[in-house]
């Protein structure tokens, strides 16, 4: 093997066709790297334990908590909520957010349990 490469041909083609078949088709793909992407960022990551271990928060709460300006903290917050890890409620005036279940799941499964905590 040079590099990352086989020198010889080695296909195991039987078990290579059934992987194929199986294969995630390509939406399901992009869905997954827009979640796993949301969480590359370090001011969305700590948004997201935020609101891990504060449940339910206002973008005012979380600038306060990540030390980062509203108008940021609420574009990275739509950020998260584009890519299906955040939701939002309207209460009132106030708009409150939270993970849901595929945010806490992928953050569990990315960090520590509660680090950062």
């Amino acid at each position: 093997m040079s590099g990352d490469r086989c020198d010889l041909l080695c296909l195991d083609l039987p078990r290579a066709e059934r992987l194929r078949a199986q294969r995630t088709d390509l939406a399901t793909a992009e869905q997954a790297a827009l979640r796993a992407k949301a969480l590359g960022d370090p001011t969305r990551l700590t948004i997201a334990l935020a609101l891990r271990d504060g449940e339910e928060l206002c973008v005012c709460d979380l600038s306060w908590v990540v030390e980062r300006n509203e108008n940021l903290v609420s574009h990275h917050v739509r950020l998260l909520r584009t890519a299906g890890l955040v939701s939002s409620r309207r209460d009132g005036k106030m708009v409150l957010y939270s993970l849901t279940d595929a945010g806490r799941a992928l953050l569990e499964a990315v960090v520590e349990p509660r680090a950062f905590a």
